[in-house]
């Protein structure tokens, strides 16, 4: 795993992210694939979420959001909501289910400035540690498009699928990665 500068940290996203995300930055208000954003960028360059629906999980879950910020400034995040079914469907992608035990990683954006310097990789990781210290994750899923299952399968992820989740004519594949949570009670487990 790279080293990380000195001037990084990585926090929960709750109020912060707001502050750095103004009106409109995720483009226009269709729920996914709009045209790509003027800052934060997703892994596959187009816009998963809109504003009001990152609003929506920070509020309602704010523990399952991670941010990367060098110098102040927010470069990269995520955002996740509990799950509880097996597999994703369309109600996933604005529900949130307080006694789920998968966690459902709707986005992984990066500001496009720190793009292509193995960030992605490194908040996903960050953020695969930290699941493991909540004590009711037990697995984490998310849904990409087919040219991404490579990234995702180095960051651990397994396929699963073909997704039920569609946005018009695009499909996806759905992915999870095993949290096993309870690393809180492992002695010296650093988190």
């Amino acid at each position: 795993m790279p080293s990380l500068p000195s001037t990084s940290c990585f926090l929960p996203t709750t109020s912060v992210l707001g502050g750095f995300l103004g009106p409109g930055v995720l483009g226009s208000p269709r729920r996914a694939h709009c045209r790509p954003p003027p800052a934060f960028i997703s892994v596959s360059g187009d816009c998963p979420l809109h504003l009001d629906e990152i609003r929506h999980f920070l509020n309602l879950c704010p523990e399952l959001s991670l941010g990367w910020f060098e110098e102040g400034r927010l470069v990269a995040f995520i955002i996740g909501s509990l799950w509880d079914q097996e597999r994703l469907s369309q109600e996933a992608l604005t529900l949130h289910k307080p006694r789920g035990t998968a966690v459902h990683i709707h986005v992984l954006a990066v500001h496009r400035t720190f793009r292509q310097q193995g960030k992605g990789s490194i908040l996903m990781w960050r953020y695969l540690q930290y699941l493991r210290c909540l004590p009711f994750a037990r697995r984490a899923l998310l849904m990409c498009e087919d040219f991404l299952v490579p990234f995702y399968q180095k960051c651990g992820f397994e396929a699963l699928g073909p997704c039920e989740v569609t946005v018009g004519e695009l499909a996806f594949v759905e992915m999870q990665h095993p949290v096993r949570g309870h690393a809180f009670m492992r002695r010296n487990s650093g988190c």
